[in-house]
């Protein structure tokens, strides 16, 4: 980091102790948020997911609205879609009306009833693939290092993508027949009345926008996202999605020159502009929905966050413990997003730790992603916990556990390694997850010597 920014990042973070009062607080606190976001998209990161997703979209819009057009069809909302795509494509000025009907085009073709079973097959999987990977954006946003089973994946995001359009269109359909009820028009002819009627109809598809937003927030990254850092994340999406929309039809009414260099080809690179200006938005409201749930990551960002060997043994002990805990009084199974709220660490850095536990059995997974001891509880010594997380779970990379040590160091590690054997000979994990009784209380004391 350059100095001068380090001394602005400690400026920052580090203020001197004068009393700022509540509106000085309020702006630093500001400021804090601002840099933190700003600091990890001059990162680039997010730049090169948001790219990501443009050419997986490129790949999957077409299937996806296909098979969003097929579950409203039914119901009789198909067409309520279509003034959808002309609002997303609005910014794009005059050639937006020319794309949203060759997307609507390509959508009817493939709807002709020639999929077949294999069509459908393969539209389904591209359909589930683009969702998994905006999951795993979201993911590493929140520092989620496991997404979803395959089994809820397929499970949540097929309820998803089939309950949603229908909503939308059944809410799409109710807005255009209100539109048309003489009421309205009577209101609208009142100057008091219509001008709330024309701000409501103002607001009302920024209030869409932010609760999109904001169920994107909160249910695509496999954690747990509290509602309110949810609404403001996507408040803010929200309103930088509508300065953006303006912003991006004005470039384009003023673009002519790309225009007639691109002639044909300009609708092409405008789409392209537009979809990453979207992703975008929508991954650095991921980021602030984070920083607002997680204020302590403001200063250290993206940066890669590794236990010590000490905190890893004792974060192995402390999961163990509350997986036991749990099991033993019939609870609710924990999660590592669970886990990790719990203990106060992010999930990518307990990760490796539920991983060692897994690979040495003593925790298994369930189909749903809930953890349990992998035999009885009775049965695991706490030693081999600690050994279970010395020797393995380091992520992707190779772990070297022998090497030609000094004779005098050897002799040092085997009396460290005898040391912890002698304190916890015999003690399982049972009886740290179920301590013994209190003894009884002593009775009162007797006479004095004498």
């Amino acid at each position: 980091m350059p100095p001068l920014l380090a001394r602005f990042e400690a400026l920052l973070f580090d203020p001197p102790r004068v009393p700022l009062g509540r509106p000085g607080r309020a702006a630093l606190g500001t400021l804090r948020y601002l840099y933190a976001l700003i600091r990890d998209l001059a990162l680039g990161d997010l730049n090169m997911r948001a790219m990501s997703l443009v050419y997986t979209t490129l790949l999957s819009v077409v299937p996806l609205l296909a098979f969003c057009f097929a579950i409203v069809k039914a119901f009789g909302f198909h067409r309520e879609f279509e003034p959808l795509i002309a609002e997303f494509f609005r910014p794009l000025g005059e050639r937006g009306p020319e794309l949203t009907a060759r997307v609507v085009s390509f959508v009817d073709h493939l709807q002709g009833g020639v999929l077949g079973s294999l069509g459908l097959a393969v539209l389904l999987w591209t359909v589930i693939s683009v969702v998994q990977k905006v999951e795993d954006a979201f993911n590493h946003v929140w520092h989620v290092d496991r997404p979803r089973s395959f089994a809820r994946r397929f499970a949540e995001y097929l309820s998803v993508l089939i309950v949603v359009p229908i909503l939308m269109a059944a809410a799409l359909g109710l807005v255009a027949s209100i539109a048309n009820r003489p009421l309205l028009a009577w209101l609208e002819a009142h100057p008091p009345l219509g001008l709330l009627v024309t701000t409501a109809g103002r607001l009302g598809p920024l209030l869409v926008v932010t609760a999109g937003f904001a169920f994107l927030y909160s249910f695509v990254p496999n954690t747990r996202v509290r509602a309110r850092s949810a609404l403001l994340a996507g408040a803010a999406a929200a309103a930088a999605w509508v300065v953006a929309s303006f912003a991006f039809t004005r470039l384009v009414a003023y673009s002519t020159e790309m225009m007639a260099v691109y002639a044909g080809f300009a609708i092409v690179l405008l789409a392209l502009m537009w979809i990453w200006l979207n992703w975008l938005i929508l991954l650095t409201g991921a980021l602030f929905a984070f920083y607002l749930q997680n204020p302590a990551y403001l200063r250290p960002g993206d940066r890669e966050i590794v236990p010590t060997p000490r905190l890893r043994e004792r974060l192995a002990l402390s999961v163990m413990l509350l997986v036991t805990r749990a099991f033993e009084a019939g609870g609710e199974r924990p999660r590592v997003a669970t886990l990790a709220e719990a203990l106060e660490v992010p999930s990518i850095a307990l990760g490796p730790v539920v991983d060692a536990l897994l690979e040495a059995g003593l925790l298994e997974t369930t189909d749903r992603e809930q953890l349990l001891p992998g035999r009885d509880p009775a049965r695991i010594t706490l030693d081999e916990v600690l050994a279970a997380v010395r020797d393995g779970g380091h992520g992707r990379a190779m772990t070297l556990r022998h090497a030609a040590l000094v004779p005098g160091a050897e002799d040092a590690c085997a009396r460290v390694e005898r040391a912890i054997r002698l304190e916890l000979a015999g003690r399982s994990l049972r009886d740290l997850a179920v301590p013994p009784a209190e003894a009884p209380a002593a009775g009162p004391p007797g006479p004095g010597p004498g």
